[in-house]
């Protein structure tokens, strides 16, 4: 929920002063390069070290850098007034490494934790929660920044500070034991090898990483919401938790129907299924529209978000989670920032609904390339892996 209110909370105060649609697409790309920089590494760390402790130290400066943005909101600190909005996004870096380590840790951490058996249903629960907080964290981000961004950023710090509070209360794994020793640099490289020579994992990382990338439309949000539906803060709220809202209605449905056989095209279905909601958003005009289209963009990529964990968690072996998590978070964790780069480039070059109509259109292509490219993926059945 924390992480949910700060991508509201930074994307609406940012676009405040700027009224750039290209300065929220910077803020993704400020999140998204120190974020891939860092992730060859920290692989190799939540490979190497205690997971359950890496998790802590960087969720502890998750706190820190929120309780920085709060201070440049303090009546008594004029750091805005005097630099615009460079301060914000030097936080924005600073939190692109944080999640570069956390992105490694947190899958990894939850292999030790979930038996093999329950994967499927743990990555939909799994899922289920984070969109549940997708959901709460947007919307109260919207109805707490009418209040102020100070007060907004306060509640954002008691949500990390609560989860920091029930990670103290899971029990330490140890590190599986590696059965050969490699060099550093072997290491730093091993997931990238290893994603790279498997066809399916290969396949379903670079299906949700061009359609995040191309149906970035959240992070226009901000701009939609002012320019075309002539609406504040709180309806923004709203409409970026509708994709969540979506997702959890899908992972209900997934949990009772899980998408084990046939797994490869159901994905391609997914994401396919997608794009065309995006365009649909695209072409919007109203709240009620938009919040429909947005609904469903969260319900096809569900599916997505499912399978594609499923198969990682399967398809990995235990001593090399840490680094195929990172390779993980670099297709798709930087894929949303970069994503939100493009989409704000694409919008000041196109105009603000063209950039997301084109978005979604080439998300289909990019289905339809991979079908092709991937037919290993396409045949998939999970339950033969």
């Amino acid at each position: 929920m924390g992480i949910q209110m700060q991508s509201v909370i930074v994307g609406w105060q940012i676009y405040t002063l700027t009224k750039d649609v290209l300065a929220l697409g910077m803020i993704g790309l400020a999140e998204a390069i120190p974020f891939i920089i860092i992730s060859f590494f920290s692989g190799h760390v939540a490979d190497s070290f205690n997971r359950k402790r890496i998790i802590l130290l960087f969720t502890f400066c998750y706190i820190v850098v929120t309780s920085v943005l709060l201070f440049f909101t303090l009546e008594t600190s004029s750091i805005l007034n005097d630099y615009g909005t460079a301060p914000i996004y030097g936080m924005v870096i600073l939190i692109g490494i944080i999640r570069g380590f956390l992105s490694a840790a947190y899958p990894s951490f939850m292999a030790q934790i979930i038996p093999r058996t329950h994967y499927t249903n743990a990555a939909t629960w799994n899922s289920t929660v984070w969109h549940s907080a997708s959901i709460l964290g947007p919307s109260i981000a919207g109805l707490v920044i009418a209040v102020s961004y100070t007060a907004a950023y306060a509640v954002d710090i008691s949500f990390i500070v609560l989860s920091f509070l029930a990670f103290l209360f899971i029990a330490s794994r140890p590190i599986p034991e590696r059965e050969q020793h490699e060099t550093l640099l072997q290491s730093l490289t091993s997931g990238v090898r290893f994603v790279f020579k498997n066809q399916v994992v290969l396949g379903a990382l670079s299906l949700d990483l061009f359609a995040v990338l191309f149906g970035g439309a959240v992070a226009l949000l901000p701009a939609f919401a002012d320019k075309v539906l002539h609406a504040g803060a709180v309806e923004l709220g709203f409409l970026r938790a509708a994709p969540a809202i979506g997702a959890v209605i899908m992972a209900f449905i997934i949990a009772y129907r899980p998408p084990q056989k046939n797994a490869g095209r159901n994905l391609f279905w997914a994401v396919a299924a997608f794009g065309v909601a995006t365009i649909l958003f695209g072409l919007s005009g109203n709240f009620t529209e938009a919040f429909i289209c947005l609904f469903l963009t969260g319900a096809f990529d569900n599916v997505s978000v499912v399978i594609r964990h499923t198969i990682l968690q399967l398809a990995t072996p235990d001593t090399m989670r840490g680094r195929v998590s990172a390779v993980n978070g670099i297709f798709i964790g930087s894929s949303n920032e970069i994503g939100a780069f493009e989409s704000g480039a694409t919008a000041r070059a196109l105009g603000l609904r063209p950039s997301i109509v084109v978005g979604g259109v080439l998300t289909i292509a990019v289905v339809l390339l991979i079908s092709r490219v991937a037919p290993s993926l396409r045949k998939l059945n999970i339950d033969h892996l």
